[in-house]
This record gives structure tokens, sequence and C-alpha cells, in this order.
């Protein structure tokens, strides 16, 4: 897209989630300024979705963010990699040499994927990192659809949805994790070790507590070898072990980097540089509750630093924009959804918190016997010493992802167990749970009991 001239009140750098919500919505806000987005592919891919690419999806085209919203927004668009930001002139410089003139700048460049250094054999053919980026997915669906056996390393997120995708093309999918069950860093043990049975189920094979050697084979990958010398055949290996924040231009202007390797930003998300700004992925967050830095990459909390961002950029309209992330995750494993929200139960005790946990099992349909019906499992974490709410996890149908979003507001609110027992709800036979078993009732229910017996 030609652009008329090189001045805009807003460049952003990074066309992501972060990147296209704080663009449109900035402009939803200040019609007459002139935005700019920079991003280095041709298309942006929506990194949510890459591990439904190979089945559910079936393609990249599927999942490429439109640029449609943007241009009737008139916001300016350039494919290009920026390589340098002169902070004192406040121009943007890109590899072919262009230069950008900015009043204020916003980093939106996501992060990359986390390689444990001195891990053998990952240059070897038949070996992929999870990229955002399409021409290097496509390499990989294509190498997809010519293998029988796939090891992931890494069963979180990534890789415990991957593997389910890949367990419906008819694939053999092994996932190796080094901890004790998949998904152990963001839940509770009973809620990870449902996603590692429900993996099962759908016929993963899960290698848990052991950590990888090296991957071995020749010019190619025949599979990887573990710490105690157990080798696991495959003729693909998908690298799923984590993200880190991608800070590398931050870093070569001179940016402040956080403990946990994110752009340190204040509660408005503005960098040690007062007119460069820095959200999603890139950006250092803190806890809500402990006011520690922590790493958090999540596309949700992307868009809603840019929502901060696109508000607070031209003067203050919120008071105390962010004090902490609450951190708000939703998955998917075979026909389970898994959520959690806030401080698991094991955190709290990292931090040193003392906890009561409310919990409660029921069915998300009444009667039991209409079509859908499915346990849904629910557990509530409050402080033990203002009964606040500060976490939540569930499991169960689809349901699941509202209601942990219902428990993130309630937990931003610092909603208390007397407020969630006197909740005021709907409930339909068939779209909710019973109405006198209704779970986040119920579960603050027993919390309060529990409080109440302790101070008997």
């Amino acid at each position: 897209m030609r652009v008329k001239n090189n001045e805009y009140d807003v460049i952003i750098i990074g066309g992501g989630p972060g990147g296209y919500t704080a663009a449109l919505t900035i402009k939803r806000i200040h019609k007459d300024r002139r935005v700019l987005l920079i991003r280095e592919s041709e298309k942006a891919i929506i990194p949510c979705a890459i591990p439904y690419l190979p089945a559910t999806l079936g393609s990249c085209e599927k999942d490429v963010l439109s640029d449609e919203p943007l241009i009737k927004s008139n916001v300016d668009i350039v494919i290009d990699k920026v390589v340098d930001v002169d902070r004192k002139e406040k121009v943007v410089i890109t590899a072919n040499g262009r230069r950008f003139k900015y009043v204020k700048l916003i980093l939106a460049t996501g992060s990359k994927p986390f390689i444990p250094p001195g891990l053998e054999g990952v240059n070897l053919k038949g070996v992929y990192e999870i990229a955002k980026d399409v021409e290097h997915l496509n390499e990989l669906l294509r190498a997809i659809r010519g293998s029988r056996r796939v090891v992931i390393l890494g069963g979180g997120y990534t890789g415990v949805e991957l593997a389910t995708d890949l367990i419906s093309l008819g694939k053999e999918v092994v996932i190796v994790d080094m901890l004790s069950q998949c998904l152990r860093v963001s839940l509770d043990d009973e809620f990870a070790r449902e996603v590692t049975q429900e993996l099962e189920r759908k016929g993963v094979r899960v290698i848990l507590g052991k950590r990888v050697k090296a991957i071995y084979g020749g010019e190619r990958a025949e599979g990887v070898e573990l710490e105690d010398g157990e080798r696991i055949s495959g003729d693909l290996v998908i690298l799923a072990m984590g993200t880190k924040p991608n800070v590398d231009l931050a870093r070569e202007i001179g940016l402040k980097i956080g403990e946990h390797g994110g752009i340190l930003v204040d509660e408005y998300m503005r960098t040690s540089d007062p007119d460069i700004y820095a959200i999603g992925d890139c950006a250092e967050k803190r806890s809500f509750l402990t006011g520690r830095h922590k790493l958090l990459c999540l596309a949700s909390i992307a868009a809603y630093e840019a929502r901060i961002v696109a508000l607070n950029l031209f003067g203050i309209r919120t008071h105390k924009a962010i004090s902490g992330h609450i951190g708000v995750s939703i998955t998917k494993v075979g026909d389970r959804v898994f959520a959690v929200s806030g401080i698991t139960e094991d955190e709290a005790k990292r931090e040193g918190i003392d906890v009561i946990c409310g919990k409660f099992e029921t069915l998300n349909r009444h009667p039991s016997g209409l079509p859908g019906a499915t346990k849904v499992k629910l557990k509530l974490i409050f402080s033990k010493s203002d009964m606040r709410l500060i976490g939540a996890e569930a499991s169960g149908g689809n349901e699941i992802a509202e209601l942990i979003n219902l428990l993130s507001f309630a937990i931003q609110k610092k909603a208390t167990v007397s407020e969630l027992i006197m909740l005021q709800y709907g409930t339909q036979p068939l779209l909710t749970s019973s109405p006198i078993a209704y779970p986040i009732v119920s579960a603050a229910l027993d919390a309060y009991m529990k409080f109440e017996k302790a101070h008997r």
C-alpha cells in the first residue's frame, strides 16, 4: 500500500492481535489521527488457531487476519522489517531504507519460540518450531501430511491442542513433557491430571516427568532420546516448549527490559521512553495479586493492553489502568474444556498466601438425561484473610469458557465469597446447570462452610 507521506501520529510495529486491535481502536477513538501499521509478513496469522491448522482448518489461508477492517478504518499498512528507531528524532527505519516519523510509537512485536539451549538435533530436517509465519507454517503442514508418527516436545497449551488435532488425522502422536502432568504449569494437579487422561483417551501417548536429551537421526530426525536413554521414534518432531518475548528491537534501541525478559512498562503500557508503548507478548506482565513480574503470553491480554493504550495515548482517560494482570486461559482437549483465571492453589502456596478453596461438581444440564449433559467441575480459590476471590479453575463442556470469563470479572471486581453466594443468575434445562446446583454459588458455599468451620 502506498503511503502519502512519512509522518504519522501513531506508528505500530507488529500486526498480531495486539497491533491489530491497537490500530482499529485508535482510529475508532481518534478518527483524525494518522496511523501506520508495519509488519514483516504479507499475511498476519491468528496465533491461537495455529494448533488447529492440520485438521480442523486445513490451511493457513483460513487462519489469516483480514486487512479489510484496517483499510476501511484508513490505517496505512507497510510490509517491511523495522531495523532501528531513532528515539531522538522519533523516526522508524526499515530494512528497505524507508523512514517514518512518529509522535507516538507502539511496539507489538509479540513472542518467539523458546528452544532450550544445548538441545542437540534441533537443526535436523523434520524438526519444526511453532513460528507465527505463514510460509513456515505451510512447510510444517506439508511435513505433517507426509508423516506417520509425530513427537511433540512440550505439554503446554500448544502441545496438547496440536496433539488432539493431529489425532483426528489418524497420526500416531506422542507428547513428551518434563512435568508430572500436561498443562501442569497452568493448572492444579486435579485438573492437569484430567487433561492427561483426556489426551490418552483420545489415543495420544503421553510421556511425563522426563527430559529430552537430544533429537537423533542422520540428516533427518528419527526421534528423540530421553535423559534415561530411552528412544522414542518419530518421523516428525515439533518443538512446543513455550515462547519468550520478542524484545530484540527494544533492546537494540535502549529500552529497559524486565526480569522475565519482556519490555518494562508502567500501568499505561509506557516504556522507559514516554513516547513509546509496548503491548502483548513483548511487554512485561505483573500479577494482579502480588505485583510480581510473570510470563503471560495471551492474545486476550494483548487486545486488553491495546485498548488501554488507545484510550490513554493522547491524554490519560483511565485512572490506574493496569494494576496487574489476572490471566485467563481456556483450552479444549478432546471433548473437555479446561479453564483457569487468576491464582491457582499451587501458586498461592508458592507465594505464601493462605487460601480456602471451594469445590463443586455437577452437570451442565438439568435433568441429566438431556442431550449434551456432561460433568462440570469447579474450584474457587479465596484469600483466607478477607475471603476475596483470587482464582478459579474449571472443566466441563463448552459453557466453561464463558463461566471462567464471568469469574475473571468477579476476580477483577474483588468479589467476596458472600457476594458469589448471593449471585443472581438465570438457568435453562438445555443450557445450564440446575438452579439448585449452580456451580459458582455451590462452590462459594463450600468455601464459606470451610471458613466458618475453621473459625468456630
